[in-house]
């Protein structure tokens, strides 16, 4: 035994004794809070980090407005064309939409905020209000990540079936957006609606999905109805909204994604305006003017969504993404882009819109000591900053190529810790009162160990990770000395062990497997 090992012994066994030994104090912090109690939780107000100062913000604004004035938007399908019009825009000779300044303005008055983006489950219900924060999954991985062999294969319906009931288990990952592409599946429609029912089938926390083409939306909307147990229901709490890449930077209009999205908004869907412009390819090199392209492309989305109904919940999707500009490739593991995000936060609060980005990116192929910090320090300073949603916050790898289930797994851990800077240090009466010192310095045994104090807020001050290791050298020695990965494997073994029913239904899965053709079994 060392001599710190020695001197801090006694100190423990007299604890211990008071407490009523390990198994009494592994039993207090193993039982269940109430969801007001817990360390960290859903919604926490961030905002205590801002990159850009008071000034830069409205540098920012005013260059994306001049953007829209000025420079406008190319490729409008007609439908736009007569919306945007209609409401004020103004197309040129050139074909390109131009956005006054006053339409802008308008239409920011009247875009919705502090909207509610609703799970089947109302416990998973998420209010976008001010700083709060949510962290959840997104992304279209066209790969799975195999930590035991080391390999990337192929994604299926089956690996994004088994990532949504891995998510619905992670206390600290909020919502479900679609993670990858099914690979398994030739055609697209026959996708899409894998898509949206493994999603669904594998949680009932709040799921985002996008859609190949506009005519694939009617289809969907069918089984979104079926599961929700009609349409009105459907309508009440809209449990998915759509990702929608309605603008191909720079500053051009993706025609199909355009009508998808007024397909959605007409069917009651949240909207998520995604503009991923990539900075020194198709966003400009800057950091600053591509944070200011990327909120005139999502402007240009309010307008389009508000002139067409008032109102409509939508989220201002600035995902501004980097380049390593030695080879042009994404670099989603940069503090660039942990900068980015937490930029676009700051535009998200000076409107008071309810805004996502992308954090947590890992550019590592494995969840090694690389993805550790690419994906911790994006996702801190995203918290930090406000963000109301984290999206690809746990288990993108190689730059949004691969997913991986057990990064998933050690992700939630992850973030946990993350909650916890974002929740920060309390100052109240009873945290700084000086009771407790008096007692341990002047009456007690000289350490808090044990004290009423101390066990008080075990569960309610700190967090403690589910897999990751905390043990001393010695300790870890004599359990076997656990690997990380391993422990991930396991846990992700035991989560998917637990939840092989889908969260549909049963009457209403029958249905859905007769009129669709549902892969997932």
């Amino acid at each position: 035994m060392s001599v710190e090992e020695e001197l801090v012994a006694p100190i423990v066994e007299k604890a211990s004794r008071r407490a009523g030994g390990r198994a009494g104090r592994i039993a207090v912090r193993s039982a269940p809070l109430a969801a007001d109690r817990r360390p960290v939780r859903p919604g926490m107000s961030g905002g205590q980090y801002k990159p850009l100062s008071d000034a830069d913000v409205e540098r920012i604004h005013h260059a994306a407005l001049d953007a829209l004035e000025v420079i406008g938007f190319a490729n409008a399908p007609a439908s736009g064309v007569e919306i945007l019009t209609g409401a004020g825009a103004v197309q040129g000779d050139d074909g390109r939409i131009r956005f006054p300044r006053a339409l802008v303005e308008d239409m920011l008055a009247i875009a919705a905020r502090d909207i509610t983006l609703f799970g089947r489950d109302p416990a998973h219900d998420m209010l976008l209000s001010g700083k709060r924060v949510h962290f959840g999954t997104a992304g279209a991985a066209v790969h799975v990540v195999d930590v035991e062999t080391r390999e990337y294969r192929d994604s299926t319906a089956q690996d994004l079936y088994d990532a949504a009931r891995l998510t619905h288990a992670l206390d600290n990952v909020h919502f479900f957006q679609r993670v990858m592409v099914c690979r398994d599946i030739e055609d697209n429609y026959d996708m899409d609606v894998n898509t949206l029912y493994a999603s669904c089938a594998g949680t009932t926390k709040h799921v985002g999905t996008s859609f190949s083409e506009p005519a694939h939306v009617a289809g969907c909307f069918e089984l979104l109805h079926m599961i929700a147990g009609g349409e009105d229901k459907w309508r009440a709490r809209p449990f998915v909204s759509n990702s929608n890449c309605f603008v191909v930077p720079p500053m051009k209009f993706a025609e199909e994604s355009c009508v998808t999205m007024e397909h959605c908004i007409r069917g009651g869907m949240p909207v998520l305006l995604l503009s991923a412009g990539q900075a020194g390819a198709t966003a400009p090199a800057p950091l600053a003017t591509a944070v200011v392209q990327s909120v005139a492309e999502c402007l240009a989305g309010v307008v389009y969504v508000n002139a067409m109904s008032p109102g409509h919940p939508a989220i201002f999707g600035t995902w501004p993404f980097v380049s390593d500009l030695r080879s042009g490739a994404m670099s989603g593991g940069s503090g660039e882009q942990a900068l980015l995000t937490a930029g676009c936060a700051q535009m998200h609060h000076f409107y008071g819109l309810p805004g996502g980005a992308a954090a947590g990116i890992a550019d590592a192929k494995l969840p090694d000591m690389q993805a550790g910090w690419e994906q911790a320090i994006s996702n801190v300073m995203a918290g930090l900053a406000g963000l109301n949603l984290v999206y690809e916050s746990v288990g993108m790898h190689a730059s949004l190529l691969g997913f991986c289930m057990e990064s998933l797994v050690l992700g939630d851990d992850m973030l946990g810790q993350v909650l916890r800077c974002v929740r920060g240090i309390d100052v109240t009466d009873a945290s700084i009162s000086l009771d407790a010192m008096k007692e341990v310095c002047l009456e007690g045994p000289g350490h808090y160990l044990g004290h009423a104090q101390t066990l008080g807020l075990m569960q309610s001050e700190y967090i403690y990770p589910v897999v990751a290791d905390r043990t001393s050298p010695k300790e870890w020695a004599e359990v076997g000395k656990p690997d990380l990965i391993k422990g991930a494997i396991a846990r992700k073994k035991a989560i998917l062990e637990a939840s092989k029913a889908p969260l549909i239904d049963p009457v209403a899965d029958i249905e859905i497997r007769k009129a669709f053709n549902i892969r997932v079994r």
